[in-house]
């Protein structure tokens, strides 16, 4: 009989709203994201201070919406075993903002990280150029 209230409590559970189940699956730490989502909120109109409530509110929605979103790439991605970014891509695919800034921010960061590599390449051949000119400044004294 524990078996059958015990698979009862697993199914209800199953069809709660994912607000309840992110809230019961889980204790977050609230509050890490209050500044940047007071700098959103000013950016898309609001108060440049608002109500701490409003904060609260808007971070419980925007965890709620990444831990859904996670959730349906993990079930999209397990046939591989593992998340990738085209798994959100997909997610994501019929929402024409959402999949244009996606990718736009994923070829910034692609270019950030060949500049980055290109930077410490140069660096590195400074430094080399500078040793070896150290090098035959020694010899000749």
């Amino acid at each position: 009989m524990s078996k059958s209230s015990a698979g009862e409590g697993s199914s209800s559970k199953a069809k709660a709203g994912p607000s309840q189940t992110a809230e019961t699956s889980f204790k977050r730490k609230r509050g890490v994201f209050q500044k940047e989502l007071q700098h959103m909120m000013y950016g898309f109109g609001d108060d440049p201070n608002p109500l701490p409530e409003s904060v609260a509110l808007m971070e419980d929605i925007v965890v709620e919406y990444i831990t859904d979103l996670l959730h349906k790439a993990q079930d999209t991605g397990s046939n591989r075993g593992k998340l990738s970014v085209e798994d959100f891509l997909y997610l994501i695919r019929k929402d024409s903002p959402k999949l244009n800034r996606c990718k736009e921010l994923l070829s910034m960061n692609e270019e950030l990280k060949q500049a980055r590599k290109a930077f410490e390449t140069d660096e590195e051949n400074l430094r080399k150029a500078f040793e070896a000119d150290d090098d035959k400044l020694g010899s000749t004294e």
